[in-house]
């Protein structure tokens, strides 16, 4: 059992920068492949990046390529995501997700998620 407490998020106006971090306590947390997803308002919840259980590879959307920067680090259990350049279409509830001997891709096409936190609203205004 996993569990994951998502935080840093908070209302910033576009162009600003924000990060997200995410804490898991429970498991070993190298053994986890760790993505963070998105969902706005009357939309489906959506993939935003991934990163592998060492942290060498990376899988971002396409609409964050360039501004987010997802990290990890295995000695403290915590996953990042830098979000540079916000814009208003950034606005929603984050949420942090952990597949167990997954990989990056493999979250980004949905595969493989064994626990997801609560969530950390983000709102960008104009």
């Amino acid at each position: 059992q996993v569990q994951l407490v998502e935080s840093g998020g908070g209302l910033v106006q576009a162009g600003d920068s924000l990060r997200l971090s995410c804490a898991a306590s429970g498991d070993t947390f190298s053994s986890y492949a760790m993505g963070w997803f998105r969902q706005a308002p009357g939309k489906e919840r959506e993939f935003v990046a991934a990163i592998s259980r060492g942290g060498a590879f990376t899988h971002y959307a396409d609409s964050v390529k360039g501004r987010f920067t997802i990290s990890r680090d295995n000695a403290t259990n915590t996953v990042h995501l830098q979000m540079d350049s916000l814009k208003p279409e950034d606005t929603a509830v984050y949420y942090c997700a952990a597949a167990r001997f997954g990989t990056a891709e493999g979250i980004g096409a949905g595969r493989g998620l064994d626990y997801w936190g609560e969530g950390t609203l983000v709102t960008v205004s104009s």
